[in-house]
């Protein structure tokens, strides 16, 4: 054994609606001492993000459920503090989904070494990492914004949303974000620069986004679902394009949905606008990485795309966080902070 302690926080039971810190155990175990081809990490940062509730479910989904007892999934920063692999060194910097615990023992696979003199390592679980790469992918694949096309962008300060709409206005676009209160709305606003932004908590939220599109919407990048979607979608210009990243307003929902049956609705829309619907995980583009690391990483350093993180100290504090980020009461990336040297 290693001699070290490693703290690891695992699935204790399915959460039924929304997720209780009940759900989640804290668990003190030892590190395991890494073998021939084999280094042991020391987890620094840990990204918490809304598709892991759907790691807690058994139902049937793009990814096989986290197992009961289990350390819950997640991307992460380490360092590396022993090695036997030829490709890595101790002190070496990486990329891993080492998931919620301190140490994890690593064969190699899936780690990418990160520069810190290029960019701060927790970027490389936002702006620079999944969420970034989200947003390029399914933005820049799927809704393909022309110049002076009108971009709708849900969940529009979360890391996904806001790199959304600055890319849409790279391209030429106007970027309309819809985000929860007027701090959030403001950051939209202000420092990210969409050219509108709505609160979905308005209550004449639907009459507001209309006014914010008087062109109509091109296109629509999906993130949240439920009420946000019904304002959206009779807005819809013929040939609209909507990436479908997440449903954040559905992942508690427990039985069959409130209200009248849509789907017709949609259904009709989708022929007679001539739409396309098309959800995506981002591992669909993985041949587009090279591309993103290079622009995105341009766009950083000329000011053309900005981030903003949450982040939160302790991993003992991850289930709170977590249960928060569902709620919507993060405000830019949520990153735990694992190591309080990093």
């Amino acid at each position: 054994m290693s001699g070290l302690t490693n703290r690891r926080i695992v699935l204790a039971s399915r959460p039924e609606g929304r997720p209780t810190p009940a759900d989640f155990r804290i668990e003190d175990v030892a590190a395991p001492e890494p073998r021939e081809g084999e280094l042991l990490l020391k987890v620094l940062y840990l990204s918490l993000d809304p598709y892991m509730r759907g790691r807690m479910s058994a139902a049937k989904s793009y990814a096989p459920p986290v197992e009961l007892g289990a350390v819950m999934v997640g991307g992460t920063v380490a360092r590396v503090v022993r090695s036997r692999h030829p490709d890595y060194a101790e002190g070496d910097f990486v990329f891993s989904y080492s998931g919620w615990q301190s140490y994890a023992l690593s064969k190699g696979e899936g780690l990418r070494k990160l520069d810190p003199a290029a960019a701060p390592l927790s970027t490389a679980l936002g702006v620079l990492g999944m969420p970034g790469f989200t947003a390029y992918a399914g933005l820049l694949t799927i809704g393909r914004p022309q110049p002076g096309e009108t971009v709708v962008v849900a969940a529009a300060s979360g890391p996904v949303g806001a790199t959304v709409g600055q890319l849409a206005r790279i391209k030429g676009a106007r970027a309309v974000g819809i985000a929860g209160g007027p701090e959030k709305c403001a950051y939209v606003r202000d420092t990210l620069g969409f050219d509108a932004v709505v609160d979905h908590r308005a209550p004449d939220f639907a009459e507001r986004l209309k006014e914010a599109c008087p062109k109509g919407v091109d296109v629509y990048f999906e993130n949240v679902g439920g009420a946000v979607w019904d304002a959206v979608f009779p807005l819809f210009n013929e040939f609209a394009r909507i990436p479908v990243c997440g449903l954040i307003a559905q992942y508690n929902s427990t039985g069959p949905f409130e209200g009248p049956d849509r789907l017709p609705i949609v259904m009709r829309d989708v022929l007679s606008k001539s739409l396309t619907l098309r959800g995506f995980i981002q591992r669909e583009f993985v041949s587009q990485l090279p591309d993103f690391y290079r622009d995105m990483s341009a766009w950083i350093r000329e000011g053309r795309v900005r981030y903003r993180e949450d982040i939160v100290e302790g991993l003992d504090r991850a289930p709170e966080a977590f249960i928060g980020l569902l709620d919507g009461r993060n405000f830019g990336k949520l990153v735990v902070k694992v190591d309080e040297s990093a």
